[in-house]
Order: structure tokens, then C-alpha cells, then sequence
């Protein structure tokens, strides 16, 4: 795991004093080595930044040469299936110096060409390529997403780095906000691919490979970020599109029984794993106690001959701890079992910290405890896997059940009618809704805030078809143009529904828009600062593109039972290694007491970043919508814990 920049066409004498800086904004992400590589020429430079974790010698030094002298590479990520690339390598002849993954990728390159290589590599990657004889620099980033990578002009250089701070030190930069990513960071708490919360600047959207020119980066005639973008003649080519899988999936669909489903995953599974536990450094895993973790984990500690480092964190708050699921199934499975308790103000303590750690606003307030989990493995392991991505391949998130009942409750009714029913739900404060729920109880199902899911309810009824209600689940300010000054939304993945994968049913179309959605701009982006700011590297089986392309090809059926049980083929393979009482309970987030510290030992710092005066002074949003839900919040009428999150991670960005 690494940071990687670059810099081509740098008119300064010297690209290696800007490309030295580039990476030393970014040393956690490669505390134990650096480099750079230039070509004068083309005012090229390269710089690296290294986490040893294969190959620690300096046979693994970075940018790193191909054999020939034809590539030089600039990578961050893993290639999990290096040593079977490398013997396919071998029987044509290829000799080999090092141990790393690097080394084997630049032979494949050298042997296949880029995008055929690209397309054997399994694992977590974004790379620079410089092709000497072609005088063409390549971006690549993985298929999922996992890996981070940015790209953009300061002034007439074109520049790369895995993070916006290796950008921003470039003295020709400038940082002009980007006001239509500022009204879709309000709406998603995510600044959404292709853009960035700066103008001239993008993220290399998953599963693309983007090559530039000296004369290209010059002129950007023709340019787009998007690989969709019709109209443009120069733009990222995709070598894996999740659009194409999610389609071919459900056009070709697995035939099996439900046992032959669940052993073929569990085989999947256990090779994803397999490899994600090779390393040169001390291993672990994080574990929360649900699904997604508890699978990564029993199939990890099936394979080793060693209890498996585990960690766990936990809160004092009812609803917010997982601690104890956590240690339940780590002495079921007889791992080596870390948990630490944390304190409020140790977790408020890291909220100063988020807006150098995140580089651009990032809304998702689960990043605190996300930081605690791996600053703790941190002082273990230097590798810690996760399992993230369980809930989007195989329908774990409550959305994808519940909303199909009530959108067949709905239909029948007219828009305006349910508009109306809408808000007279909204009249009534979450606080007296939950009062009723609770008096109730004995006759309703138990729910996590009653009374907030209602009003949350009454947001959706008004909407015009299912796809409409989606995005409105997932935006947490529906109208934000009207919130940041003189701005427009652009279009992204979510609103071009031209660009979606054509599936009929509506929980594979949710599945599929948060696979390419949040998945990658919110949680993958999530762990990946987290980790990354205490040096950890953080690998994530669940999303081996096989068992992604595996999990497309399953029917629904599979995934979500008509009774709303989500991950069922997960589930069943977990119950061959964790007792079903310890795993079968209701899902809980990975969340903090957010709307209670933000009445209670947060007021101060909040009420000082939203002051009206301060909003109209800085000129980005207007104060009125803002002040009327901190004056809601506070009250108690409504919790708008999450929106006023988004705002208040924007200014402390922004003061930052």
C-alpha cells in the first residue's frame, strides 16, 4: 500500500523537486521508503511513497523500471495473484530479480500490453504508467474502486496523486471550489466521481484506464472525466464495466440449487481470502460481530494454523456498540481478540483531524470509528482485512426489502394524495411519534428511532416512481441548490438513468447504483483515508471481481427472501462456521451518538461554524435552510443529525 504522484509538462527545471513535494504531503501512505523517477524531456516526473508489505528489500522500490527500460510505474494497491502471473511469465521466459508485485506487473505489461494485463490482475490498484518509447502516461485504477486516484491541471501541468493534498502542494494550483460538487457533497455526503470539491480536478472513475500526452494535457480539446461522455474524443476507457457484469449476470443466470450456490461462493470466498492473507508483515482483521465480518473472518481463520488478529471497538452509548457481538464470535472462532473500549471525547477528539485526513469534504460521521478500528489494529498488524461490500453484492441493506413493500402499498395511490399524507406525518415531531410507537410496541416490530424513520417515511411518499424514492433515500438534503449559492447539480450516475444496467427488478437496480455509488465514493473511500492515516493497509475480499461477477449471476431469490431476510446466501455460508444465535439479530450501523453530541458537548464547536454571519460572510451557502434545521435539531422537533454533519464537515474543511 502506497501514495503515488505525478507531473507531466512541468515547465520548472526541475519535476523532481515538485514531484518530491507531491509525495511528502502524502508520507502515511508509505511510511518506510520513497522515490521519484523523471524524463526532463517531457517534463515528467513520478514520485512513490511505500508501505512495505511484499518484498521488503529494495528490490521493491518504487517507480520502478521494466525490464526492457520501456515502462516506468508509479502503483499503489496489491495484485493479489502476482506469483501466478509471474509463473505464466516464467514459462515464456521471463527472469525475475525481486519478489514483488510490482516487478510482475510491469513484465505482464511488457508482455500482454497494458489493458490485457490489467484485465489478469486481481486485486486492489490505481498506478501511473509512463511509456518511454510512446511518450504516453497512463492512469489506472481498479475495477471496484478501492483504491484512490486523482487527476487535474495546475496551471498547464497535468497532474496525479492518490490524494487531493499531493495535488494541492503544487505551486501552480488553483484551488477554485467546485460548487456543483459542493450541492452534491449536501445531498450524498460523498463528492461523487467523476468530480472533485475542486474545479480542474477529477477522480479516475473504477475500472478505467486514462492516457495523456504531453500535446493532450496541453490543449484538453475534446476532454471529459467520464467514459460515458458521448461527446467527447478524449476521455477514460473502461477495461471492466460493473454495468456489463450486472447485465450479463442477469441474462445468464446461475442455474444451481441453493446448496450448490452456497458451496460454489464458499469456494469463491476461500480463494479471495486466501490470497488477501499473503503478506511479509503481521495480519489481522476487523470485527464488528455482523455478516459481512464475522464470513471474512471464520474463512480466515479456517486457513491459519495461527489464531487470527482480530479487533473490535466499542461505545458505551445503548445502539452503538457492537463490542460484545464482536467478542462472541472471536471466541467462537478462538481468534486472537482485541477490543477497545472508547471514551466520548477520545472519539470527538479525532473530529479536528477529519478534514486532513478526508481532503475534501466527507460527510459519513461512521469515519470516526472507522479511524479508532484501524489506529487500534495499527499497533498489531500492519494489514488488516474487512468486510465491506457484503451488503451491496447480496442485499443487505434494509432499503432493498422494504422499500419494494412500500412501493407496492404506494402505486395504487395517487402522487398527490400521498404528497399530503406526507406531510401531515412531517407535522408531528419525531419525539411524539416515537412516544406513540413506544405505547404501540406490543403489536409493532422493533425499529431504531421510530419516530425519525417516520419522518424519513414521509420524505419518500410524494415520490414519482420507485427509482425517484431511491434517491431520495439515499439524498440528505433533497433540494440542495437551494442551500449553496449559485450553483447547479451536474448530472452523475445516480440522475442519468441512461447510464444505468438495464434490470427490471427494482432491488437489483438499487444494488446495482450503490455498487457503483456509494460503494466506492463513500465506504471504500471511508476505510481508505482512515487506514491509510495510521499506515494500514486495508483489503477487501468481499470484492474480488469474481465473487462480484458471481453475485450478479445469482437470482434475487438468493440474495433477499420474500420474508425481508437480506444476504441469505451469505448467511447460509456463514452458518457452516458461526452459530446462527451469535450472527442472526437486527442490522446496526457502524455510528456514533451523532444527534445527541450535537445538542450536547459538540453545540459550541457547531454553533460557531454554522453562525449566520459566518455563512453570509463566506458566501458559499445560504444561512436560512441551514439555520432552520440546527434551530429544529436542538429543539428536538427533528433530528437533522446528518445533514447538519455534511455542512459542518464542509466548514471545517473549508476553515482548515
Amino acid at each position: 500500500m502506497c501514495g503515488i504522484a505525478g507531473i507531466l509538462n512541468s515547465r520548472a527545471a526541475e519535476p523532481v523537486r515538485l514531484v518530491s513535494e507531491m509525495i511528502r504531503a502524502m508520507r502515511t501512505r508509505g511510511p518506510d521508503d520513497s522515490g521519484t523517477w523523471t524524463e526532463a524531456a517531457d517534463g515528467l516526473g513520478l514520485g512513490h511513497v511505500r508501505l512495505s508489505i511484499l518484498d521488503l528489500s529494495p528490490n521493491g522500490h518504487q517507480p520502478m523500471l521494466s525490464g526492457s527500460g520501456r515502462y516506468v510505474i508509479s502503483y499503489n494497491g496489491e495484485v493479489y495473484n502476482f506469483a501466478d502471473v509471474r509463473s505464466e511469465l516464467e514459462s515464456h521466459g521471463v527472469r525475475f530479480y525481486g519478489h514483488s508485485d510490482t516487478e510482475v506487473m510491469l513484465a505482464a505489461i511488457e508482455r500482454w500490453g497494458l489493458q490485457e494485463a490489467v484485465s489478469r490482475f486481481v486485486g486492489m490498484f490505481a498506478f501511473g504508467l509512463w511509456d518511454r518509447e510512446t511518450r504516453q502516461l497512463s492512469l489506472v485504477r481498479d475495477r471496484l474502486g478501492i483504491k484512490p486516484l486523482y487527476f487535474g491541471w495546475a496551471g498547464r501541468a497535468f497532474v496525479f496523486a492518490s490524494e487531493l493534498k499531493g495535488i494541492r502542494c503544487v505551486r501552480e494550483f488553483d484551488p477554485q471550489l467546485h460548487r456543483g460538487a459542493l450541492a452534491l457533497f449536501l445531498r450524498l455526503a460523498y463528492v461523487p466521481a467523476p468530480f472533485s470539491i475542486f474545479q480542474h480536478v477529477y477522480k479516475l472513475m473504477p475500472g478505467c484506464i486514462f492516457t495523456v500526452t504531453p500535446e493532450l494535457a496541453l490543449t484538453k480539446e475534446g476532454f471529459s472525466p467520464s467514459p460515458d461522455d458521448d461527446q467527447a474524443t478524449w476521455k477514460p476507457m473502461r477495461y471492466w464495466s460493473a454495468r456489463e457484469v450486472a447485465e450479463r449476470g442477469v441474462a445468464t443466470p446461475f442455474h444451481g440449487t441453493e446448496v450448490e450456490a452456497e458451496e460454489h461462493l464458499d469456494a469463491l470466498l476461500r480463494q479471495a481470502i486466501r490470497l488477501r492473507m499473503i503478506a511479509d508483515v503481521p495480519l489481522g482483521a476487523f470485527l464488528s460481530g455482523g455478516i459481512d465480518s464475522s464470513v471474512v473472518v471464520a474463512l480466515m481463520q479456517a486457513q491459519s494454523s495461527v489464531p487470527v488478529k482480530t479487533f473490535s471497538i466499542g461505545f458505551q452509548e445503548a445502539g452503538y456498540n457492537e463490542a460484545g457481538y464482536a467478542k462472541d464470535v472471536a471466541k467462537y472462532l478462538g481468534t486472537d481478540h482485541t477490543e477497545l473500549y472508547v471514551a466520548p471525547e477520545k472519539a470527538r477528539a479525532v473530529i479536528p483531524m477529519l478534514p486532513t485526513m478526508y481532503d475534501e469534504p466527507f460527510g459519513d460521521s461512521s469515519q470516526i470509528p472507522t479511524f479508532l478500528v484501524s489506529e487500534l489494529a495499527r499497533k498489531h498488524v500492519t494489514v488488516a482485512l474487512s468486510g465491506d461490500g457484503g451488503d451491496e453484492l447480496f442485499g443487505g441493506y434494509n432499503r432493498y426489502f422494504w422499500s419494494r413493500r412500500l412501493w407496492r402499498r404506494l402505486a395504487p395511490i395517487p402522487q398527490p394524495v400521498r404528497a399530503g399524507l406526507g406531510s401531515m406525518i412531517q407535522a408531528m415531531s419525531p419525539d411524539r411519534w416515537g412516544n406513540l410507537y413506544s405505547r404501540l410496541s406490543f403489536m409493532l416490530p422493533a425499529v431504531q428511532r421510530p419516530g425519525d424513520q417516520m419522518h424519513k417515511l414521509a420524505s419518500l411518499l410524494g415520490a414519482k416512481d420507485p427509482d425517484a424514492m431511491y434517491q431520495g433515500m439515499v439524498s440528505l438534503w433533497q433540494q440542495p441548490t437551494e442551500t449553496v449559492v449559485g450553483t447547479a447539480e451536474p448530472q452523475t450516475t445516480l440522475t442519468d438513468r441512461s447510464s444505468w444496467a438495464q434490470l427490471s427488478e427494482f432491488a437489483m437496480r438499487m444494488m446495482y447504483l450503490d455498487l457503483v455509488t456509494y460503494l466506492p465514493d463513500d465506504i471504500l473511500t471511508k476505510v481508505d483515508r482512515a487506514s491509510m492515516a495510521v499506515s494500514l493497509e486495508a483489503r477487501v475480499p468481499l470484492l474480488d471481481h469474481r465473487v462480484v461477477e458471481f453475485a450478479w449471476s445469482l437470482p434475487l431469490s438468493m440474495k433477499i427472501k420474500s420474508e425481508g431476510e437480506g444476504k441469505w446466501v451469505l448467511r447460509r455460508v456463514l452458518d457452516r462456521y458461526v452459530s446462527r444465535e451469535l450472527i442472526d439479530r437486527p442490522k446496526m450501523g457502524f455510528g456514533i451518538p451523532l444527534d445527541t453530541w450535537l445538542r450536547g458537548p459538540l453545540r459550541e464547536w457547531a454553533e460557531t461554524l454554522l453562525d449566520d454571519q459566518r455563512l453570509r460572510r463566506e458566501g458559499h451557502f445560504h444561512p436560512g435552510p441551514i439555520r432552520q434545521r440546527w434551530a429544529e435539531h436542538l429543539s428536538g422537533k427533528r433530528n437533522r443529525q446528518y445533514a447538519l454533519w455534511n455542512v459542518l464537515m464542509f466548514q471545517a474543511w473549508n476553515e482548515r
